[in-house]
């Protein structure tokens, strides 16, 4: 253990000097970030402070936040994007909780969502007997528990991965799933609400259990504050970022209305294209924008990015948000309708393996690097992801800068490592 640590401290001594001397020589790499949002702002805070002074951050919107954003409605300010802080009060602390909560002081209130069973109302008027409601929420919530059993019994690859849909039917929780009014409330409260699609699309290997839940704690708190949730990223982007006395980022680095539409890239470095026509040129880019985005034509790489990468991208779904109803008297954010976003957040779907990940997520070209809540491993979906992997995939990078380290994508079965290590 002492031997451990001591290494460990000279790793951490090794790295800081390798920054400072980045610093010093003023030979740091540029580094040019797509996007503004959560996870391009959490990156552009990492290099810095590795430091990379030469950044540069492109975003296509006239805004910092990504899907962070605060609307004015009936005179409040009103969360369209992210609205809570999930993952609270367990071994570990969620980590952008002390910043909300402690530094920015944001008002945020717990979510009892246990009162789900007292307020389940029947189609033709009034309430289901609570007790009733009760012994159906227990019955998803053993099957659930046996879920995560099974789930933890798979192998690690992700071969055996099923869906939720189909561990609900190995345990007989109804024989084609939940198909009472009840059963289907209860589970999608449990799984559609949470996942942002059916149990029939979504892992169980990749979702049960939660690893936020299972890290952080089972609860959540909604935050209602009328700075807006978004003023979490304008907490993180000024302390590298210049911004005025209102908290706006003022810095010239930081370049909105910038739609990128072409990302060039080759051995010698990258040349960024946005919609009206201005070029920037770096070492390396950082793309942030949704898997979403990713999916549609909005961006372009040349040359294309190579099939391994193209299918890993495909193979995450995004959450449309497309059936809700025109809106009459309420405000609708239409996520899927915005080029910008093309979705809410993603979902782990069943099939997907670490390997698949793992080239979701990977550099191309050794110019090209990607980060987004898509690519957290264990925290997709939420905030936090967002924020864990600007900073996983910014420490990328600086691998490759500071050690010649590439990123190794892991084998996709248990075999492919035996034989490797023949």
């Amino acid at each position: 253990m002492k031997s451990w640590f001591v290494t460990a401290i000279a790793a951490l001594v090794l790295i800081a000097a390798q920054h400072a001397s980045l610093v010093a020589a003023g030979r740091g790499p540029r580094v040019i970030i797509v996007g503004a949002g959560m996870s391009g702002i959490s990156a552009g805070k990492r290099l810095w402070d590795a430091g990379v002074r030469d950044l540069l951050i492109l975003e296509a919107t006239g805004r910092v936040g990504g899907r962070m954003h605060k609307h004015n409605f009936g005179g409040l300010n009103v969360e369209i994007g992210a609205n809570w802080v999930e993952g609270l009060n367990g071994d570990k602390v969620n980590p952008i909780w002390p910043m909300v909560n402690a530094s920015l002081k944001l008002r945020n209130f717990y979510s009892d969502f246990d009162g789900v069973v007292g307020n389940v109302y029947k189609e033709s008027g009034g309430l289901y007997d609570e007790e009733f409601v009760q012994k159906r929420m227990d019955r998803g919530d053993e099957v659930e528990e046996l879920g995560g059993k099974l789930a933890a019994e798979m192998d690690p690859s992700g071969r055996d991965d099923i869906s939720i849909l189909a561990m609900q039917r190995l345990f007989n929780h109804q024989p084609n799933g939940p198909a009472t009014p009840v059963d289907m409330v209860l589970d999608y409260f449990r799984y559609d609400y949470e996942f942002a699609e059916p149990p029939r699309v979504t892992s169980l290997q990749g979702t049960e259990p939660t690893a936020t839940f299972a890290d952080f704690g089972d609860d959540a708190n909604f935050v209602a504050d009328q700075r807006g949730f978004e003023t979490l990223i304008y907490h993180i982007a000024g302390q590298y970022l210049r911004s005025d006395k209102s908290g706006n980022i003022v810095d010239p680095r930081v370049k909105l209305n910038k739609v990128v539409r072409e990302i060039s890239y080759d051995q010698r470095g990258v040349v960024v294209t946005t919609e009206d026509n201005s070029a920037y040129s770096a070492d390396y880019v950082i793309v942030s924008a949704s898997i979403g985005v990713l999916q549609s034509d909005l961006i372009q790489f040349k040359p294309q990015l190579p099939a391994w990468k193209i299918l890993a991208i495909y193979r995450f779904d995004m959450f449309p948000d497309r059936d809700v109803p025109d809106a009459t008297d309420i405000y609708v954010p239409r996520w899927w309708s915005n080029r910008f976003f093309k979705g809410s957040y993603s979902n782990w779907p069943v099939g997907v393996n670490r390997y698949e990940y793992d080239q979701l997520r990977a550099p191309v070209g050794g110019r090209v690097y990607f980060t987004g809540e898509h690519t957290s491993e264990h925290y997709n979906g939420y905030v936090h992801g967002a924020y864990l992997a600007g900073i996983d995939s910014a420490d990328i990078l600086m691998n490759k800068v500071l050690n010649n380290v590439e990123f190794k994508v892991r084998p996709k079965y248990d075999e492919e490592q035996k034989a490797e290590a023949k």
